[in-house]
């Protein structure tokens, strides 16, 4: 079985770790492949902070700072713009 079932049910964070040469990017990519691929149900934020724990001795991999960037992003969206809205014919 490759990676966690729950944290990592298609592997593919496992599989980024396994990549020699992967860059930043192709880890974003990876990275949101497995965001899209969870059941909506799911924790994201704790899943992300089990796959830290999960690859904490893997410190300098790209994909340790994609998965810290990803818990940063979790904030709750706001809304952009201004105050005034545009007139609706």
């Amino acid at each position: 079985m490759k990676g966690d079932p729950v944290l990592d049910p298609k592997g593919l964070i496992y599989e980024s770790f396994r990549i020699d040469g992967i860059t930043p990017s192709q880890c974003r990519t990876i990275f949101l492949d497995w965001a899209l691929s969870l059941p909506s149900s799911t924790d994201t934020a704790g899943a992300i902070r089990g796959l830290l724990a999960m690859y904490e001795d893997k410190g300098d991999h790209p994909m340790m700072s994609i998965l810290r960037e990803g818990l940063g992003g979790m904030a709750t969206p706001r809304r952009r713009g201004g105050w005034r809205s545009r007139p609706r014919n």
